[in-house]
């Protein structure tokens, strides 16, 4: 990027590795930096700083917080009989906008992926363990993504949840309201042909 002054190039390759963020994007994100108030940029980046500094895993259920136990973990109205396993924290935050869930959740931080070399030592594995020995779990939600990593990690997960005697669920997976059948991929419309309801 010889033709931009090095730190604008250095901002530009910055932005350019958040993920979504092509060149172009980046280039215009850099561009817009150097354009707004000074106190916009600057507001930005303290929020960054204090973004990296303040939050971190909840040491119960690895959800990023900046008070610890999570606001989720410490309110005493959540079922504590049920625990959501999700991968990522956002994950989690999908669930909650739904409004449906009142159980308590486990972030994993990943999902099992050998070709990458993410095994099960990489994941919050053995923190999920320990939250489900002291009995007071009854289920287990595995939420993982209906991908190849995610029916991994759901199977293996399920293998090591079982022998606890806890009831062990998944999501259901079927056609989103308001999709065509025509657009559906096998797996989804199969998926749901196996799911399928008796109407009343």
């Amino acid at each position: 990027m010889w033709y931009y002054a090095e730190p604008l190039a250095r901002l530009i390759e910055a932005l350019h590795k958040l993920p979504g963020i092509g060149p172009k994007t980046a280039q215009r994100l850099a561009f817009f930096l150097m354009s707004c108030p000074r106190e916009e940029a600057l507001g930005l980046a303290t929020a960054i700083v204090q973004a990296r500094e303040k939050i971190h895993p909840c040491t119960l259920c690895a959800n990023l917080t900046d008070a610890d136990p999570c606001q989720i973990c410490r309110d005493p109205r959540r079922d504590r009989t049920v625990i959501c396993v999700v991968e990522q924290p956002r994950d989690l935050v999908a669930i909650e906008r739904t409004g449906v869930y009142r159980g308590l959740y486990h972030v994993l931080h990943g999902a099992l992926s050998p070709l990458d070399g993410v095994g099960p030592q990489d994941l919050k594995i053995d923190q999920l363990l320990s939250r489900l020995r002291d009995g007071t779990v009854k289920e287990i939600i595995l939420a993982t993504n209906p991908n190849a990593e995610g029916e991994a990690t759901a199977l293996y997960l399920a293998r090591l949840c079982r022998p606890l005697g806890l009831r062990v669920t998944r999501p259901a997976h079927g056609l989103p309201v308001g999709g065509d059948l025509e657009y559906a991929d096998e797996m989804t419309l199969g998926r749901a042909l196996s799911g399928r309801q008796e109407m009343v």
